[in-house]
């Protein structure tokens, strides 16, 4: 019973239904890891124990009665990102730091009637807005492969949980990388799906035509099965699909890798900071997947260099948008004895936001204001047209295309990299977002300094069958997936 963090979440569900071990002593057994190592990794915000242990014995009560989802009785973490009822949601801001939410995301409410149990809220960069993990109001998590380097954000609590063994799967969400790119930093599986097919409601928005919410998990396997449960029409969200969901797991081995065309962007391989064992580990992998039966196609994906530009347009206009209600008034954090109403406003936001959403907010306050909307912002949106098209292009020609998930493997806490420095690391998930395609990435080896290196594969659009079955038929045939930090081999 010291093992069970070692379990796969289908070995986790087979000795839940077999009466092997209990929820209970699950997720007893989680919560003792919690809080024994988590003070060195920092992942949660919230550890929910009463709870948990509350709904694992309704999930024993209902495993009993033999009629329950394949994921009853396994606990899961949640990105603090999502609504959960009567828990604090803080978005990682101290604009929040005193939110309780009166409802349960969409994403939320459908774990919970699967009979998962939720451990806890983990961190994440404010508002969703970072990729390092580090402007968190509470904090910097640690990459449990290196404490003293990020996980990666703004999903880095969650990724760097599933790493350390601290929950055997979580939530996520991606608006430019924020699910593939802590999941390349910490060695682990993570799938960002097309645009509309989990829903949106109750996730705290930072750029509604950007965000999606995805799962996060050590294999592909086990993210298809979070998937099979938080996928799917939402008439709460407006920007839901409506269309069939896939059974995901049923599906990890419908697609024949023997004929896949894999599409190469020679842009992709060439660009400056590409660090060369990063380089090298996704080669290594790619040549795998060709060895597996699969054809390598170079192709060209021409708006490479206008990635950047039209996301950090876009994502902060959006977001200067949305993050307006956050004044003060109604809920979340509110400055102490303003003389007025303006001073109220402007001291609840000065105070209540840290810098690096202060510097989003005023970008796209500025990109949105009168003589530049046309200049900026309309003009983005036409070049975010031109890069869809790019890829709908590749398509023609390939099922998926390859990239690094990140030019470099995870940066040192404290690097104090320039804000110009972090938007460039995130050059090969933005477009995904702009274009509103699925990807996913994948573990594949470690550099000269032990630290993970993923892969990333992107697919058109509603084809997240087939890159959980690629990425699956990948790990039959490696080992990278179940290779495991130091601190997560540590018995609590």
């Amino acid at each position: 019973m010291t093992d069970l963090h070692r379990l796969s979440i289908r070995e986790l569900s087979e000795g839940l239904k077999q009466a092997q071990f209990s929820s209970r002593e699950l997720t007893e057994h989680y919560l003792k890891r919690i809080a024994q190592i988590d003070p060195k990794v920092k992942s949660y915000v919230t550890v929910t124990a009463e709870q948990a242990l509350a709904e694992a014995d309704a999930a024993d009560a209902a495993l009993k009665s033999g009629n329950t989802h394949a994921l009853a009785g396994i606990p899961l973490a949640h990105k603090d990102i999502f609504c959960t009822q009567g828990i604090k949601t803080t978005a990682g801001s101290k604009m929040l730091d005193n939110f309780i939410s009166p409802y349960d995301a969409t994403v939320v409410a459908k774990a919970k009637a699967a009979g998962l149990v939720t451990l806890g809220k983990v961190n994440m960069d404010e508002f969703a807005m970072g990729s390092t993990s580090e402007s968190s109001y509470f904090g910097a998590t640690g990459n449990p492969w290196a404490l003293d380097h990020v996980p990666g954000g703004s999903s880095g609590g969650s990724a760097a949980a599933v790493a350390a063994d601290l929950a055997p799967i979580a939530t996520g969400t991606d608006t430019g990388g924020s699910i593939r790119q802590p999941a390349s930093f910490c060695g682990l599986t993570g799938l960002k799906p097309t645009y509309g097919r989990v829903s949106r409601f109750g996730m705290i928005a930072y750029a509604s035509s950007l965000d999606q919410g995805g799962p996060m998990a050590r294999s592909a396997e086990d993210c298809a099965y979070l998937m099979n449960v938080i996928a799917g029409h939402d008439a709460k969200d407006s920007t839901s699909v409506d269309k069939e969901v896939d059974d995901y797991v049923a599906n990890l081995n419908g697609t024949v890798v023997k004929g896949l065309r894999i599409g190469i962007p020679k842009q992709y391989f060439n660009v400056a900071g590409l660090d060369a064992d990063v380089k090298a580990r996704v080669e290594e992998s790619l040549k795998k997947l060709e060895e597996m039966g699969a054809t390598l196609v170079e192709i060209d994906l021409n708006m490479t260099e206008a990635y950047v530009p039209t996301y950090y347009l876009i994502a902060p206009a959006e977001a200067s948008s949305n993050l307006s209600r956050f004044d003060g008034v109604r809920y979340g954090y509110r400055c102490e004895n303003p003389v007025d109403l303006m001073d109220l406003y402007k001291r609840s936001r000065s105070e209540g936001f840290g810098a690096e959403v202060q510097r989003r907010i005023l970008i796209g306050t500025y990109a949105l204001s009168a003589g530049y909307y046309d200049a900026y912002y309309v003009k983005a949106q036409k070049v975010r047209r031109l890069i869809q098209q790019d890829f709908l292009k590749a398509f023609e020609n390939v099922d998926v295309i390859a990239a690094p998930s990140a030019p470099t493997t995870a940066y040192k806490i404290g690097a104090n990299l320039s804000p110009t420095e972090m938007y460039l690391g995130d050059i090969y998930t933005l477009a995904v977002n702009l274009a509103g395609l699925p990807a996913i990435n994948a573990p594949v080896g470690f550099d000269k300094d032990s630290l993970p290196v993923g892969l990333q594969l992107i697919g058109n659009y509603w084809s997240e069958s087939q890159l959980l079955s690629i990425v699956h038929q990948y790990q039959q045939n490696t080992d990278w997936h179940t290779k495991r930090a130091a601190i997560a081999e540590e018995n609590a």
